[in-house]
């Protein structure tokens, strides 16, 4: 059924896991589908930029504050993350900015997956960088003990105060001390298509799993391969297998994988990885090539080559956008659905990038500072393909009225959401490319026959990781 503006998607909330800990609170602030604006029809909103009901921006916007900062002229930082291309040329005008501001010089220093790694090496050689954006709590954690991590000083914390819900503020803590600044947020259960393509085939937006192999077959029938998987970056995968984990297994289930209080040859895991053999099976169903290609080009390959691209739909989150060519309006040409439910209940799997200070000075606590104001975050709202978890960002800095949807529920939705899974894990077994989680998923894209070996490699794998 093609979604239409009185469509709903029925998302019953999961049950809250009242003994998670507390980075799984961040959902007052980091829900980014859930019950909210995704419950919305997204492609509903057409190209428009604009909704002149006041809806989906706030009634009332957030007024702009001018963030207090020093003067640093002649100071120089540094500053790492693993973002590339659009994302990073992005983050650089915020950076510029910041220059303008203070009188700093910022240098932008590309890192490699898995960054704690890069921070690590940076650190024996005596010159880490001033802040690292850490995309991983367990990075967070990791920073800290390994004495790497100063803590956020007061400044920045005023903004937090101001500017964040207490659950991403506590997302960023380490015993109850803030280290970390949640800059960007991410909605991961989203599935973008190419509308032209959809509409030649006469298929509709899924709903439930069964619904998108039924989406996929049509799709597959008009001459179009169905998904593009950019299955040369391991965190893609990880990312399917999350969804449909989470829909199908349950929060509670969830939340024990996660911990590893359960074993990655649970019964939970092995219905898991059976449903996406039913995609990754099909070899007719995936552009070839998957594991060769990169995230962006799993992207760009879905809204290239007319009626005719390599695939019709991906599964990525909203900052997917960044890499839909321009010439592709989103809402109109580039569309997205919510990743269908699998078991009872959608899934909501959230991640984010949060600004660690390494080198304790005037210069990297204005920095934070900075990363941690409203000011900052509308600068990269309005390039799209980001999130803000600064509810103080007002809606109408979005570029389209699909992220004006997608970020109002970010600051609007409960407790409906999981953060990433393997964010959470420890980064030799979910965060490290050529190891672990990552190598294990994509050999088992390469092999979907066989769900009983990859299990037993993802638990022997885990077990060392978490030290059990």
């Amino acid at each position: 059924m093609r979604m239409t503006s009185s469509t709903s998607l029925k998302r019953r909330s999961p049950e809250r896991d009242k003994a998670a800990p507390q980075h799984r609170r961040a959902a007052k602030a980091a829900a980014a589908v859930a019950a909210g604006a995704l419950a919305l029809s997204l492609t509903a909103c057409g190209g428009d930029d604009k909704d002149s009901s006041g809806s989906p921006g706030n009634t009332e916007e957030a007024a702009t504050s001018k963030v207090t900062l020093p003067k640093l002229d002649g100071t120089s930082l540094e500053i790492a993350a693993v973002w590339t291309g659009a994302e990073q040329a992005n983050f650089k005008k915020v950076l510029g900015e910041f220059e303008k501001r203070t009188g700093a010089k910022v240098t932008f220093v590309p890192a490699q997956d898995p960054i704690i790694n890069f921070i690590g090496s940076k650190v024996a050689g005596g010159q880490p960088p001033d802040i690292a954006m850490l995309p991983q709590p367990g990075a967070i954690k990791q920073a800290v003990d390994r004495g790497w991590a100063k803590p956020i000083g007061a400044e920045a914390q005023k903004e937090l105060g101001e500017n964040y819900s207490q659950g991403w503020q506590d997302i960023g803590k380490v015993g109850g001390k803030q280290y970390g600044v949640y800059y960007k947020a991410a909605n991961k259960s989203l599935i973008w298509y190419n509308n032209q393509v959809f509409e030649n085939a006469g298929a509709s937006e899924p709903e439930t799993w069964p619904d998108l192999l039924k989406t996929a077959q049509t799709v597959y029938d008009s001459g179009v391969t169905p998904f593009s998987v950019g299955g040369a970056e391991g965190w893609t995968l990880t990312d399917w297998f999350e969804n449909v984990y989470l829909s199908q297994a349950g929060p509670e289930k969830y939340d024990q994988l996660a911990k590893h209080e359960i074993k990655w040859t649970d019964p939970s895991v092995k219905d898991a990885l059976t449903t996406l053999a039913q995609v990754w099976g099909k070899p007719d169903y995936i552009a070839k090539g998957a594991l060769q290609t990169d995230f962006p080009a799993s992207v760009t390959q879905v809204f290239t080559g007319g009626d005719q691209p390599k695939a019709a739909m991906v599964a990525a989150g909203d900052f997917a956008q960044v890499n839909i060519p321009k010439s592709m309006k989103i809402g109109t040409d580039a569309k997205v659905f919510p990743f269908p439910a699998v078991g009872d209940n959608g899934p909501v799997v959230s991640g984010g990038d949060a600004a660690v200070i390494l080198q304790d000075s005037k210069g990297s606590q204005a920095l934070a500072t900075w990363l941690a104001s409203p000011d900052a975050a509308q600068i990269q709202a309005k390039l799209g393909g980001y999130l803000s978890p600064n509810k103080n960002v007002p809606n109408s800095a979005y570029p389209n009225a699909v992220q004006q949807r997608i970020a109002k529920a970010l600051i609007d939705a409960g407790d409906d959401f999981r953060f990433d899974m393997s964010d959470q894990a420890p980064q030799a077994f979910g965060g490290t490319p050529g190891k672990g989680e990552w190598k294990i998923l994509q050999d088992f894209l390469k092999n979907p026959k066989d769900v009983a070996g990859a299990q037993a490699k993802l638990e022997a794998q885990a077990a060392a990781a978490y030290g059990d």
